[in-house]
């Protein structure tokens, strides 16, 4: 998601963090908005910790850990997009 970008310098670039939170928070948004028969037709992605992560993100932000974004981001995002093209695209 965010390349080969290093916690580091995730960390010290303010507007990089702030598009990534709220990207975060975006798609948590959409999430929450996928029906209940898809939820159950597609167990495997993490609808609920999806949705989860938004409201920490949301609500949460000023205690929020950004190196819990960056890991987030780098770890689960992947899988999430390897899904969601399953999902869309077969």
């Amino acid at each position: 998601m965010m390349g080969k970008a290093e916690l580091k310098d995730f960390l010290a670039d303010e507007k990089l963090k702030r598009a990534i939170s709220m990207t975060v928070l975006n798609i948590g948004e959409l999430v929450k908005n996928v029906t209940e028969e898809t939820r159950k037709e597609y167990p495997q992605v993490p609808w609920k910790a999806i949705a989860g992560m938004r409201d920490i993100t949301a609500h949460k932000y000023q205690t929020l850990r950004m190196e819990d974004v960056y890991y987030t981001v780098q770890k689960d995002f992947p899988f999430l997009k390897e899904q969601l093209n399953k999902i869309l695209f077969g």
